[in-house]
């Protein structure tokens, strides 16, 4: 398992500011975040892990509802509940997919991993501040505040299981083959800014899903395909060579299908 630790070493902070090349990764944690650690780990020498507390479901849901009102928050986590007995049909296509892409979801012993309540908190703001990073890299983690980014003086960037604009937020892979979209089934790292995934464009990756893929799957394939995007945004980063682009394209804030419109592609289009 990752190295835990509960306080900055003084051997951390003082390799931080005499190479000046720090990562730090901040993400709640998960598989798919343990698959771009690991192919940061193997490019970078110094990377350290900010993993923040996940929130509850109870959490989730009043902030949907005051979004998208209760019958769809709730309808979202009963998608999310029920989607877990399908979750068992897809470990093979999850191996396969891991296999096929010479990943790994296993935690490195060697990373330091810094336990954190939020990346928005005191304590985790002067966390990231003592670390001195160059980058930060952001993957599956709350969305940064703020006053949060506006205390970060290197560049910020977010990996973003989607294509940016047409599939901002959660299950942009999802969302795409439900639109039949294929040609936007992809990845995005881009530039953090206070929007929703909304700051500029830095790489993108697509992918064909198959026939086994399902919402389980369709991250894993999104980031076991896309690690090379995330090192060569790192790279330029680490050189002050960001070159950020936009693309002029509708964009759109996805969420949680709910459960009637996730049982609905499934059962009469084979979108699960």
């Amino acid at each position: 398992m990752y190295r835990s630790q509960s306080a900055l070493t003084e051997s951390e902070t003082s390799t931080a500011a005499s190479t000046g090349r720090r990562i730090v990764v901040v993400t709640a944690g998960g598989d798919n975040p343990n698959i771009l650690i690991n192919a940061l780990a193997a490019r970078f020498p110094d990377i350290v892990v900010l993993q923040e507390q996940p929130e509850s479901k109870a959490l989730f849901v009043r902030r949907r509802a005051r979004k998208l009102g209760w019958a769809t928050a709730l309808g979202q986590l009963a998608m999310m509940i029920a989607s877990r007995f399908r979750k068992r049909l897809t470990r093979r296509r999850a191996a396969e997919i891991l296999r096929s892409y010479g990943v790994s979801v296993d935690k490195p012993p060697s990373i330091p991993v810094h336990q954190i309540a939020s990346i928005n908190d005191a304590e985790g703001r002067a966390r990231l501040t003592a670390l001195q990073p160059a980058v930060v890299f952001l993957v599956s983690c709350r969305m940064l505040k703020p006053a949060t980014l506006a205390t970060i003086p290197c560049p910020v960037l977010n990996f973003h299981a989607g294509i940016n604009p047409q599939y901002r937020g959660l299950m942009g892979g999802y969302w795409a083959l439900v639109g039949n979209d294929l040609e936007n089934f992809g990845a995005t790292v881009h530039l953090v800014d206070e929007g929703v995934d909304t700051g500029r464009i830095l790489y993108q990756s697509r992918q064909i899903p198959s026939r086994a893929d399902t919402i389980h799957t369709y991250p894993l394939l999104q980031t076991a395909a896309s690690t090379d995007i995330a090192i060569r945004a790192v790279e330029d980063a680490l050189a002050g060579y960001l070159r950020p682009f936009d693309i002029a394209a509708p964009s759109r804030q996805w969420y949680h299908p709910p459960v009637w419109a996730w049982l609905w592609n499934g059962l009469r289009r084979g979108i699960w």
